[in-house]
């Protein structure tokens, strides 16, 4: 598996390091800062020089990287480092050169801890939180807990303690879509997907049971999608799902529920994609039109395509210029609009749009002359907001049940919230 394991900083010194097995030496860290750090050609995360495996991931201004000689499975080896740098967040707060520096005692601890032999173990941070501690002695606690220790590593349920307790028992379920759009200048749909991730946030006491059950019509595998084309009205088709470890999916293709024992606290309980019936939650009509070679103008008409009783916030609308822009005369029924030269862009910013409604900006850039003619390239629009309450994928949470021995009440919370950031985009 991993013969090696280092963290990097941006020059290449090496910050972390730990060797697992004899095929690989120390020295190995300089063959990875001379072709990949040093090398700003490099795009892939996976560098293979001879027998030798390089995986790599970027965070922040760090490299992480794992080293491997035999054949190693690189999925497992890049979760494994994701991993890693989600329990360095869950301890410190954040991972950077200085959070290294200053917690490398405690990193070495976790990484003892969760690598045996080159081999993954325990990467549950509960768990780890049970023994391995931030204070100076770091193993103070551990004669009194080791029993409850060895049966959380060990056991059925290694994510989560059984002593939790809490007095308002809460479950918060957020249904967080991200919409990616590339229209064409006559409107039709290159390119339209959602990137959806359902994240629980637990505060529950003891080992309660959940069940949580999604859209009656949900269709996950393209057999399905293809034996029940004809009687899928109104379906939501999902691809590349991947469930929380907790998760049972005994019931899900019958009845499109699950079952799990929550982690504590905040997890990702499962992440997916649709690229089938996306409903774009605003639609941009603009109208660009060059006069002469020395003024464009603008007509762009935002539409909000969800219900009145909904709004998009924070909607940020990037409209580019030609290059040969002197100033932009903008008028705006809603939020404010200004021509920012430095970046060749007009851009129009609005607090809130109610759904249904249709504010139009409009324009004149004037330019100046020029001695050659240049066809301007024409970018596209991007778009930034947020929807609250509105999924672009159509994906519905139907109920969310806590079961547990004590039978004590529980509140329950679904929120969703659709939102583009840079990845909204419409040409013109």
């Amino acid at each position: 598996m991993i013969s090696g394991f280092f963290v990097f900083n941006q020059k290449g010194e090496v910050l972390i390091s730990r060797l697992y097995r004899t095929d690989v030496k120390r020295s190995i860290s300089d063959v990875f800062r001379i072709q990949v750090v040093s090398n700003s050609d490099v795009r892939s995360p996976v560098i293979t020089l001879g027998s030798t495996s390089f995986f790599h991931v970027r965070v922040n201004n760090l490299y992480v990287m794992a080293v491997s000689k035999n054949n190693a499975n690189a999925a497992l080896v890049f979760e494994f480092c994701y991993r890693f740098i989600a329990i360095c967040k869950s301890y410190f707060g954040k991972i950077d050169e200085e959070s290294v520096k200053g917690n490398f005692v405690l990193i070495y601890e976790l990484i003892d801890e969760i690598l045996d032999f080159g081999y993954p173990q325990n990467s549950e941070a509960d768990t780890l939180k049970m023994y391995i501690t931030t204070e100076e002695i770091k193993y103070a606690s551990v004669a009194e807990n080791s029993s409850k220790i060895t049966v959380q590593a060990t056991g059925n349920t290694s994510w989560r303690r059984n002593d939790v307790r809490y007095k308002k028992n809460e479950a918060f379920v957020d249904v967080v879509e991200t919409v990616n759009l590339l229209m064409s200048s006559k409107g039709t749909v290159l390119r339209a997907d959602v990137d959806g991730h359902i994240v629980m946030r637990a505060y529950l006491t003891g080992t309660p049971e959940c069940k949580f059950g999604l859209n009656d019509k949900l269709v996950l595998d393209r057999a399905q999608r293809g034996n029940s084309q004809s009687d899928s009205g109104g379906a939501v088709e999902l691809d590349d799902c991947h469930f929380h470890q907790c998760v049972r999916l005994e019931g899900f293709d019958t009845d499109r529920t699950i079952s799990f024992i929550p982690p504590d606290g905040e997890f990702e309980l499962m992440k997916y994609r649709s690229t089938t019936n996306v409903n774009l939650p605003l639609k941009i009509l603009p109208t660009v039109t060059e006069i002469g070679t020395s003024q464009v103008s603008y007509i762009v008409t935002v539409k909000g395509s969800f219900s009145p009783k909904l709004s998009a916030t924070n909607v940020v609308l990037r409209i580019p210029t030609p290059l040969n822009t002197t100033s932009v005369d903008c008028k705006v029924p809603m939020g404010k609009a200004k021509y920012v030269p430095a970046e060749n862009v007009i851009i129009w910013k609005i607090p809130r749009i109610q759904g249904g409604s249709e504010p139009t900006f409009t324009g004149t850039a004037q330019l100046t002359s020029t001695t050659t003619k240049q066809a301007w390239a024409r970018p596209p629009i991007d778009v930034d907001f947020q929807v609250l309450m509105f999924t672009a994928s159509g994906l519905l949470v139907r109920f969310l049940k806590v079961f547990e021995k004590s039978n004590y009440n529980s509140v329950k919370w679904v929120r969703y919230l659709t939102k583009a950031s840079g990845s909204y985009q419409i040409r013109f």
